[in-house]
């Protein structure tokens, strides 16, 4: 049990300092041997290999697309649909048009501070909806206790990456100018409180800064002479 709540990786990836990747695409590529020695996912802590989600790993059930469910994709923990609403280049053209035209907006959704690995279907399901408290709905996807209400357009996820999803919103809403309400900022700042930083999350920090060349500083400092230098 203790295992299977582990929400991302204890131990990282070697990785050589790199310079933070330009598109969505290239965070991707890279996302991949950041979580690779362990390959934990996200939402409900399913263990995976390559692609291919192990969903007896945490008791997971498929909710409605089990085709989905087998399959890892990558989650922005701040949907790109928020970094883009809040850009002209959204009003001219969504996502498409903001990536091919708007660097600021290619760099936040390249982000790896703000990229996880996550089941398909829970990726899916989470949509572009914000994070909240909300009553718990017994296996809506067998044992894992992230929970999606449809209808509200809300997701509450499970406990052990509340701290890490309002951390990752205080960075996006700093470093990219994002604006967040005043009834997020309080429940992020709970969440904040409530779940402080594990090893774990310290680790990823500082695994991602190698990587991006800075890290989250609501989740503690790094430091860069730790980071391999990328051979010539």
């Amino acid at each position: 049990m203790i295992r299977r709540l582990l929400p991302l990786l204890c131990c990282f990836t070697a990785l050589s300092l790199h310079a933070a990747p330009a598109t969505f695409a290239e965070a991707k590529r890279l996302a991949w041997p950041l979580y690779e020695q362990q390959s934990t996912e996200f939402y409900c802590g399913c263990k995976y290999s390559g692609n291919r989600v192990d969903l007896r790993s945490c008791g997971y059930t498929p909710r409605k697309n089990a085709n989905r469910a087998q399959r890892i994709e990558w989650e922005h923990i701040v949907p790109a649909w928020v970094i883009g609403h809040q850009r002209q280049c959204w009003q001219k053209g969504g996502r498409k048009n903001c990536a091919a035209n708007d660097a600021q907006f290619r760099k936040a959704e390249a982000d790896l501070h703000n990229l996880v690995p996550s089941i398909g279907e829970v990726n899916g399901d989470r949509s572009n909806y914000s994070f909240a408290w909300l009553p718990q709905k017994s296996h809506q996807y067998g044992r894992c206790e992230t929970v999606v209400d449809f209808k509200a357009r809300k997701v509450m996820p499970r406990p052990a990456i509340r701290g890490m999803i309002a951390r990752t919103y205080f960075y996006m809403s700093d470093r990219y100018k994002l604006r967040l309400s005043k009834q997020d900022r309080q429940l992020y700042e709970a969440w904040s409180k409530a779940y402080p930083p594990k090893v774990w999350e310290q680790q990823r920090n500082q695994q991602v800064a190698c990587v991006m060349g800075w890290g989250n500083p609501y989740v503690g400092k790094v430091d860069m002479s730790r980071c391999a230098r990328k051979r010539a």
